[in-house]
């Protein structure tokens, strides 16, 4: 069984927190989270991925118009990928133009630019919009669901499927509440230029102006999307986002009772965690973290650390007791690929686990010679003999705080 060396980085974002601690005898307390009459939400932070409120997550609802964030994503992946221009044009089909629903109020066999329809779909909500969109992609409704299927599952989104692009209901078009965070966080991480559509407030086509939807919009000025769903089965739903000195929160309510109350279940949402929670970057991508010794190799030390940025997200206070402990392999033997798992990267509080990473190379490490690798085997043999002597190194560094 391997070794494993234990280097502890530890006193994380340590300034006034011995005096805090004298305070207040522990952590700040944090208040129950608030307690919704929808039938599902979840609190999630944009940044971290912790989830901070939920409530029946997991339960298989009604997406309604919260569908089109997805037939959204799946236009920008096909943009991204190349395969659409936003100045492309979309023919309007009688089919599209009949949809029922809310509207954009497209005329039928006229020519709209990509990014026009999608300022109808996602400001307007039109349905009629977002079938024109389906159909230039993939030529069908049908064809292009199979498309935001296919997103869903590479995103996680596993207890999704879309039947059609608008979210009228049908028997196998379901979300959850965690997917749909999923989604949101998605939207605003990998499309930014698209997502600042969602904060517009109104949208004219065809000389009709009309409002978004997401009245919190109007209501809170640090929410900036994304979108609002109903029909009489899905209730009324809405995923919005807000970002406040630097913390993003996304609230995801499923099945309200009515637009106000979905309102203001959101608003608490946010407000909630806005005021008791916080995030913290605590580490950098590809920052060099410890060294390693390496048996074999050209050389015999190598520098490790991690291939994405760690952030953390608890109650206020308790980030300033987190410890930070790197495992590293205590036998490593080149050839080491840089990017290659070489220890695991955890980050505790008060023992329990709150995140564990890979730790990695950040550089190659090529065979030795001969003589290198006859010493280095013989350097391990003995050292394996005597592991007795061979304990964990256990250091202590304080990181300096990067917020």
């Amino acid at each position: 069984m391997k070794r494993l060396t234990q280097i502890s980085i530890a006193a994380l974002l340590m300034l006034s927190s011995s005096l805090l601690f004298a305070r207040t005898g522990g952590y700040i307390p944090t208040p129950s989270a608030p307690i919704l009459e929808s039938s599902s939400y979840v609190l999630q932070d944009n940044t971290s991925g912790k989830i901070i409120v939920s409530q029946n997550a997991d339960e298989r609802v009604e997406p309604a118009s919260l569908t089109k964030m997805m037939t959204v994503y799946a236009i920008d992946s096909e943009i991204a990928a190349g395969r659409l221009n936003p100045n492309d044009k979309v023919y309007i089909s009688e089919n599209a133009w009949r949809t029922e629903g809310s509207r954009t109020f497209v005329q039928v066999n006229t020519y709209v630019p990509i990014k026009e329809l999608l300022k109808g779909v996602i400001i307007q909500s039109g349905n009629d919009a977002s079938v024109a969109l389906a159909e230039h992609v993939a030529g069908s409704e049908e064809a292009f669901a199979e498309l935001m299927n296919h997103h869903a599952q590479r995103l996680g989104m596993n207890s999704s499927h879309f039947t059609n692009a608008t979210g009228l209901p049908g028997p196998d078009h379901y979300t959850t509440a965690s997917d749909m965070a999923i989604l949101a966080n998605a939207l605003i991480n990998d499309y930014p230029e698209s997502y600042e559509l969602y904060s517009k407030k109104t949208y004219t086509h065809n000389d009709i102006k009309q409002s978004n939807r997401n009245l919190l919009l109007w209501r809170d000025k640090s929410v900036d999307g994304i979108k609002t769903g109903h029909t009489d089965n899905a209730g009324y739903c809405l995923v919005a986002s807000a970002q406040r000195d630097g913390m993003r929160l996304n609230a995801v309510v499923m099945g309200a009772a009515n637009d106000g109350a979905r309102i203001e279940q959101a608003q608490r949402l946010l407000n909630y965690g806005f005021r008791f929670y916080q995030t913290k970057s605590l580490l950098s991508a590809e920052q060099a973290l410890t060294q390693a010794r390496v048996y074999s190799g050209k050389q015999s030390i190598i520098t490790a650390g991690i291939l994405d940025d760690v952030f953390v997200t608890l109650p206020q206070g308790q980030i300033n007791f987190l410890d930070t402990e790197i495992s590293i392999d205590n036998n490593l033997r080149a050839p080491i690929t840089m990017g290659q798992q070489i220890g695991t990267l955890r980050v505790t509080l008060d023992n329990e686990i709150i995140l564990e990473q890979p730790v990695v190379a950040l550089e190659n490490v090529e065979k030795g010679g001969i003589f290198r690798r006859l010493m280095d085997s013989i350097k391990l043999f003995f050292k394996n003999i005597f592991s007795a002597s061979s304990k964990a190194i256990t250091e202590r560094i304080q990181l300096a705080d990067n917020n």
